[in-house]
């Protein structure tokens, strides 16, 4: 099948892949925009699996107001370079945590960073739910687990659904960034202030 310029061009714009990775994705999948944006993302999280044991230590650091000055977000992303931390990609994806962050409200950057006591806090809470439902003793903490990863789903930055694409968690986007620049890209850490907020 004849992959047109035309094709290349807008795989290109919707992800950002380099030209001989965007044509191959074209021609493995018949020329199907969907499934070459399909296979390119796999391959993105394959590349950024590979980058995860690398150290992150330059970056930027990103602030956030909104509109009617009543929330502020302050969010640091850090990657291995200073060169690919002042590129474009990077600092779009920092303004995009920032207003995720804004928007959502996370109370950590990662289910392994949320404090022990709000986990255990929320455990009881749900396995107290269970009981009070008549749930049976030995359904009780398949029913506490799955309510926990709704909760990391809801409450942590990097599992939240992406505002502007739920379809797309924003450890999703953080690794297609990874795989465009060609560096770990990591959330180091936030902060979130609104007004009249303890």
């Amino acid at each position: 099948m004849e992959i047109s310029a035309q094709q290349v061009k807008e795989l290109r714009e919707r992800t950002g892949a380099g030209i001989m990775d965007v044509k191959r994705a074209l021609e493995e999948s018949k020329g199907d925009l969907e499934k070459a944006i399909d296979l390119l993302r796999q391959r993105g999280a394959a590349k950024a699996a590979k980058l995860a044991g690398r150290e992150a230590r330059e970056g930027l650091v990103e602030a956030y107001v909104h509109h009617n000055g009543r929330v502020g977000v302050l969010v640091e992303v850090n990657c291995e370079t200073d060169f690919v931390a002042r590129t474009e990609d990077v600092r779009a994806l920092a303004r995009e945590l920032a207003l995720q962050i804004a928007s959502r409200d996370p109370v950590a950057v990662s289910p392994e960073e949320v404090p022990p006591e709000i986990v255990a806090r929320e455990r009881a809470i749900y396995e107290a739910q269970a009981r009070e439902e008549g749930k049976p003793e030995p359904v009780i903490p398949k029913i506490v687990e799955g309510k926990l990863r709704k909760f990391f789903q809801e409450n942590t930055l990097l599992e939240q659904p992406y505002i502007r694409d739920p379809e797309r968690t924003v450890r999703q986007l953080v690794e297609e960034v990874q795989a465009k620049v060609g560096e770990r890209i990591v959330v180091r850490r936030f902060a979130r202030f609104e007004v009249g907020a303890a």
